[in-house]
């Protein structure tokens, strides 16, 4: 699944590609593909035509593009809602030229909802596994009133994202909060890393590789963490994830591009994640990988020490 990296590559992407433009019209090629949309397909094109996007926004793994109306965007507007976006396993945004002057090429086998723009361009969602979606969501307040993600200063989300936590690339994270916060769960490390509510954006392959960086084994459990420790990991995800975003995130197939059908390379520079049996960069000890939340760990069994007391 595409993680914070990838979706922000994509969000970088619309931000400098489709604001300010107009839809003029949406094909729903794939009902499944809106089924968060609980009004139904034909209610979604509805608000969407005639609307302009004025903002790409971000925040973990989810992105939106704030509706205006058709006209000039001014700094005292206040939208109201978005078009949400989950890229689930596999989904893409394609932003397309003058799709009119060229009906004679075949489009993507797998696209599912376009959206056609005023100056005859388009944006295509394309999803082959079918997990992403596209919804139009209202927009509800922050509750520290700050900006609801990267890419915007309106303090507001949409609803369905309202209990995802901030993530760490976000300027308005409180990241001592977050520690405190980690450090008061009852649970092993990784899973604190996992859960949404508490720190957005990480997924299982920057967990591990931040895991590693920070010499920390997976299942330490979060209370007997010092504040130091956990200061050290949410750096090290910050980095990895930072490093990946230079290189337009972790590709390992075509699924994963932005939104000119680009790929990322960073999947050339993971130390532990996906290399089960090489030797470890730091120690050249062989990395182990265990099963864990119907995932894997992988890890360094000689930088990252089991505890005595596993919490898996």
């Amino acid at each position: 699944m595409p993680e914070l990296p990838e979706v922000e590559t994509v969000r970088d992407g619309l931000a400098r590609h489709v604001l300010g433009r107009a839809v003029t019209d949406v094909e729903v090629r794939r009902a499944y593909s809106v089924r968060r949309h609980e009004a139904g397909p034909a209610d979604l094109v509805g608000r969407l035509r005639g609307r302009r996007l004025v903002a790409a926004v971000r925040r973990g793994k989810f992105c939106w593009l704030v509706l205006g109306d058709d006209t000039a965007h001014t700094p005292d507007e206040t939208p109201d809602d978005a078009l949400l976006v989950h890229l689930g396993m596999s989904g893409q945004l394609l932003v397309r030229g003058d799709v009119t002057a060229a009906q004679g090429a075949q489009d993507h086998p797998h696209l599912r909802v376009r959206l056609w723009f005023d100056d005859g361009g388009a944006l295509d969602f394309v999803d082959q596994r079918t997990f992403g979606h596209l919804s139009v969501q209202d927009l509800v307040p922050t509750p520290d009133g700050a900006p609801g993600g990267l890419g915007s200063p309106i303090a507001a989300v949409p609803e369905p994202v309202a209990h995802i936590a901030r993530d760490l690339l976000d300027p308005a994270l409180d990241r001592r909060a977050l520690v405190a916060a980690v450090r008061a769960r009852r649970t092993g490390l990784k899973r604190a890393l996992l859960d949404q509510t508490l720190v957005s954006g990480i997924g299982n392959i920057y967990a591990d590789e931040a895991l590693w960086r920070a010499g920390l084994h997976y299942a330490r459990p979060t209370a007997a963490l010092r504040r130091t420790d956990v200061e050290r990991v949410l750096d090290a995800a910050h980095e990895v994830m930072s490093q990946a975003l230079a290189q337009g995130g972790t590709s390992f197939d075509a699924l994963y591009v932005n939104v000119n059908g680009a790929s990322g390379y960073f999947d050339r520079s993971l130390a532990v994640y996906g290399q089960e049996g090489r030797p470890c960069p730091r120690c050249a000890t062989p990395i182990r990988r265990d099963t864990f939340m119907n995932r894997s760990a992988a890890y360094c069994p000689r930088c990252q020490p089991r505890p005595r007391r596993p919490h898996a």
